[in-house]
């Protein structure tokens, strides 16, 4: 028996936000001091660190299950499946609905649940619920989707990761600039078919890493301090995925006795353009070899750090033939890889 991914959704919001759109922002330093420099120049250097040129906003309407069940019904559809059949839905996020202007999130009943009463799905057996896992969200709850159909509890899985960061950002924080929205679905089904996932990876560091990520005020000392935003500390993340992620991205392939030239793509959390491209460098030094061209295609360019959504949506992306210049075909060898709030990692090695 394996498991596979038969089906992909997406949905990404239309509302376009570019880096000229933050000219007028007001930008602090943590503690409530004004930039020596111009808001083009924190632009520009933006991006060149960071890759990103805009991003996607949600409408003003829209919460994360809404986006969600749009790309839950688009995956659906491409797996060509009865959702009556699902076994469990699995929904990575870490803020719930945040609706516009709100303060607080809604994770109640969870999202997961939202989405199953969203597509009119009856049966009592479709177990839903939510992970909460940091940005690599989406690739835990797919090893865990898969644990279940290995045990004989399930056939059929959908995973969903869906967020809208635009709505937990502090205004005045030049790192909101980061974050974006949007969401995507995948189906897994055990099959007799090739293929399929080969390995996993996944750790928790938390003694020293616990705050690299998390809540708190805005730089705006006229704010209620108590009204919280994501931070995190950017240099601590980067060299943490640096020395951490490639290390669990070759524990996959050894797992799964993949050697390093049979890997076809490299699908990792669409973070920070420079820091990904530094953990797949990294991780073909562990090889002794040169990084191939193509390999690790993005999306951050134009849909920024939607969190949990990059990965699913980039898979999403790539096989419908939206993304120039890269494709998978059956065979190919796949890794997907992500870190984030925990400090979490982990990797997936596929067969298409």
């Amino acid at each position: 028996m394996n498991i596979k991914i038969t089906g992909s959704g997406s949905y990404i919001p239309s509302l376009k936000v570019t880096n000229e759109d933050f000219i007028n922002h007001s930008f602090l330093n943590e503690d409530g001091t004004v930039f020596n420099y111009t808001n083009d120049v924190i632009a520009q250097k933006f991006t060149d660190i960071t890759g990103i040129i805009e991003r996607r906003y949600a409408q003003d309407n829209q919460t994360a299950s809404d986006m969600a069940t749009i790309a839950a019904q688009k995956a659906i559809e491409d797996a060509k499946i009865d959702p009556e059949t699902l076994d469990y839905i699995i929904f990575a996020h870490n803020f719930g609905d945040v609706k516009k202007g709100a303060i607080q999130s809604d994770m109640m009943p969870s999202l997961a649940s939202k989405v199953k009463f969203n597509l009119r799905i009856k049966n009592p057996k479709c177990i839903a619920y939510d992970m909460l896992f940091g940005c690599p969200g989406w690739v835990e709850s797919v090893i865990q989707g898969q644990a279940f159909i290995k045990a004989g509890m399930a056939k059929k899985c959908m995973i969903i990761g869906a967020e809208t960061l635009s709505r937990v950002v502090d205004a005045h924080d030049r790192d909101s600039m980061i974050y974006s929205d949007g969401a995507g679905v995948t189906i897994i089904e055990s099959t007799e078919n090739d293929g399929g996932i080969l390995s996993h990876a996944s750790a928790s560091f938390t003694y020293d890493e616990i705050n690299y990520l998390y809540f708190g005020k805005s730089y705006n000392q006229n704010l209620d301090p108590d009204t919280r935003y994501i931070k995190m500390f950017g240099r601590k993340i980067y060299e943490f995925a640096l020395s951490n992620v490639p290390l669990a991205m070759k524990e996959c392939l050894e797992k799964a006795n993949i050697e390093i030239g049979q890997v076809k793509k490299i699908l990792i959390h669409q973070a920070n353009e420079k820091m990904d491209e530094a953990i797949v460098n990294r991780f073909y030094k562990l090889f002794k070899t040169v990084t191939p061209e193509g390999i690790m295609p993005m999306s951050i360019h134009k849909l920024g750090n939607s969190s949990v959504a990059t990965i699913p949506t980039l898979y999403d992306l790539i096989m419908k033939g939206e993304l120039e210049n890269h494709s998978l075909n059956k065979g190919d060898i796949v890794l997907f890889a992500s870190v984030g709030a925990g400090m979490n990692i982990n990797a997936i090695a596929y067969k298409m």
